[in-house]
């Protein structure tokens, strides 16, 4: 059968899915009666807008930044569609629990906490374990171990908050929505029963960027710090000095990775491709469960929606705003 040329992607929401389409971006929500709320909304990314933007590597840090802010948007506007749907005990609870002042400082509490905990997990740790072994006069061990133990905590980190209920149910979303993109790219009829017959690992997604991201970092901090030890330093660099211009090197990382991800998904059966593809698809069989019929439609609907296809069959409630 002919692939499906028009690319359509997207992530796991709570108790839905988003989708992203050429033009538009559809969020499908399961709501308790069982019915289907969506939101559909115009969208075109910045970088086919502004010729600079879309430049090789540059398009790739912005298309991230973008995909950050929609995807808090959205993890947002599915979470408000949750309560909706909880009980006025459980409603009576929470408002009892915290004050509208209470909510708002743990909310920022938690942000602060989630960013220390990856600058310690991903960034200070691995450096400073590296620095203990004495490999801050070989830059590319000094990397190459960094890497290594940064890549460690965080299958770590992902499998430990697997084993929570909520966050298993939200990857069951996740695999729902990779059986519905490989159905599309098969050109397969899109009936529940066809589509759960597709595996819900992607070569496209997203935590496959991550370990990009991971991997691709490890030589450009290696030929930089080659570079800044060489003719600036003069010698090993401290740690503090190092991981501040590696932050700042974040945006280059991520747009290279950007790179690889789109070619190594334009050329999926080269055998150097497949390699590279091995550990995020294996990460995969953490961040992807299988869903059930309920999950596939709901990811059915909002694929549907952002590719402008009819999606009259299901029984959805479509929403005007996200309010």
């Amino acid at each position: 059968m002919k692939k499906k040329e028009i690319a359509v992607g997207g992530q796991a929401v709570i108790e839905g899915v988003m989708m992203r389409g050429p033009d538009a971006l559809a969020t499908a929500v399961r709501r308790k009666d069982g019915t289907i709320e969506l939101y559909k909304q115009p969208f075109i990314s910045i970088t086919t807008k502004v010729k600079f933007l879309g430049l090789p590597i540059i398009r790739g840090f912005v298309n991230l930044i973008e995909m950050l802010k929609i995807g808090v948007s959205t993890l947002t506007f599915s979470a408000s569609r949750f309560e909706l749907d909880l009980d006025e005990a459980e409603k009576d609870k929470a408002q009892k629990q915290h004050s509208p002042i209470v909510e708002k400082l743990y909310e920022i509490g938690s942000y602060i906490f989630a960013f220390g905990l990856a600058f310690l997990l991903f960034g200070f740790l691995p450096y400073k374990l590296a620095d203990w072994l004495n490999l801050s006069k070989q830059d590319f061990y000094f990397n190459l171990f960094a890497g290594v133990v940064r890549i460690i905590f965080f299958v770590v980190y992902v499998w430990l908050i697997s084993l929570m209920k909520d966050i298993k149910r939200l990857f069951r979303y996740h695999g729902a929505e990779h059986k519905n993109v490989h159905a599309y790219e098969k050109d397969m009829e899109l009936t529940i029963a066809n589509i759960q017959t597709n595996t819900t690992l992607h070569p496209r997604c997203g935590t496959s960027f991550m370990f990009f991201v991971m991997l691709v970092s490890i030589l450009v901090f290696s030929i930089t710090d080659t570079l800044v030890s060489a003719f600036i330093i003069h010698g090993p660099v401290p740690i503090l000095i190092r991981l501040g211009y590696h932050l700042l090197l974040i945006p280059l990382v991520s747009g290279l990775s950007y790179e690889v991800l789109k070619f190594s998904g334009r050329n999926l059966k080269h055998p150097l491709v497949k390699l590279m593809t091995v550990p995020g698809m294996a990460m995969q069989r953490i961040t992807t469960q299988p869903p059930d019929d309920e999950m596939v439609e709901t990811a059915l609907v909002a694929m549907k929606a952002a590719l402008d296809m009819d999606y009259s069959e299901h029984k959805v409630k479509v929403l005007d705003s996200i309010k």
